[in-house]
């Protein structure tokens, strides 16, 4: 698929990127059905990609913050990434990702807001009472992980910068070096990497900053030093590696929509009725649980959030604003 004229090249979706046949069996192999030989390897990288400090915070009592599922280990979640930047294979995250720099790094706040200006990394994790929330991730490929992550809401942070009444939106921009980042030279995507939502959106108790996972500092592969989740939506809207964070007026434009906009919306709101052209998104597959013969489970409305989400969409037509 071409992409319009004036970007001159040709944008291939992750599917496109490695065969499906291959997809697969990966999938199959990060689901236990490898050997054990393989399996130590991928631990064996996690481990190494994995230099991160602890970072604890008190389990959150915030309703939709900790699920009952079993939490996927974190050997898998530190192993299976999608982060471009690093590469497009899944393991790509954790073999290249020991290049990102995290210190020092300053998140600059831009646009609607009364108190535009940079902040540090090491202000940005003192703004917020630190806690544990257990969000599931969906990824629009299709598997999903339960993660036990460190932060705080979003919306301390958006309540500090003081949002003008014209601040509609809150787009966010992820670091884009070449020297640091060997995906990059990739022309999958436009850099630096955007994504954006609602300003109500931002704002929902829900959305997280995150500094960490597992009671640790994020590792590089999964978005360090601070990057968003949003659990109620697919994983790419949770921008990683964060390093501005703009109030706007209008509607932005983000990656995968310009990428791609009849695959991927500006919502992207997990919902189980509305497929993905190119497959089905009503069930899914759960990263580090089952086997070959494992069923697949039903995809959950908003990702099993519904309670939570679901009256800011009330009135909208999901299937058009997908």
């Amino acid at each position: 698929m071409l992409l319009p004229k004036d970007r001159g090249f040709i944008h291939r979706m992750p599917s496109e990127i490695t065969p499906r046949a291959v997809f697969e069996q990966r999938r199959l192999l990060l689901a236990g059905l490898g050997t054990l030989a393989a399996l130590g390897s991928r631990r064996a990288l996690a481990q190494g990609a994995d230099r991160s400090a602890p970072l604890s915070g008190a389990r959150s009592t915030l309703p939709g913050a900790v699920t009952m599922d079993k939490a996927t280990p974190l050997a898998e979640v530190t192993s299976y990434n999608n982060f471009y930047e690093f590469g497009t294979d899944k393991s790509d995250p954790a073999r290249h990702a020991h290049t990102l720099k995290t210190r020092p790094w300053t998140v600059a706040i831009e646009g609607e807001v009364k108190k535009a200006g940079p902040i540090g990394i090491d202000e940005l994790l003192k703004l917020g009472a630190m806690e544990e929330r257990v969000y599931r991730l969906r990824c629009v490929e299709g598997w999903s992980m339960v993660i036990p992550w460190v932060g705080y809401s979003l919306a301390q942070l958006i309540r500090r910068v003081e949002p003008t009444s014209n601040a509609k939106f809150v787009q966010f921009v992820t670091l884009a070096d070449r020297a640091q980042m060997p995906g990059l030279n990739s022309s999958v995507l436009q850099w630096p990497y955007v994504e954006a939502m609602r300003i109500d959106e931002a704002m929902h108790p829900l959305s997280m900053l995150a500094f960490g996972l597992y009671g640790q500092v994020l590792p590089n592969q999964n978005g360090a030093p601070v990057r968003l989740v949003v659990p109620w939506k697919y994983g790419f809207k949770s921008a990683k590696s964060i390093v501005k964070i703009r109030f706007v007026e209008q509607q932005p434009a983000t990656s995968w929509s310009l990428a791609a906009p009849e695959e991927y919306g500006f919502y992207s709101n997990v919902n189980p009725s509305v497929d993905h052209p190119r497959w089905s998104q009503a069930t899914e597959r759960r990263i580090g649980a089952g086997d070959l013969f494992a069923k697949k489970r039903p995809t959950l409305m908003f990702n099993g959030y519904e309670a939570q989400v679901a009256s800011m969409y009330a009135g909208m037509d999901l299937k058009k604003s997908f």
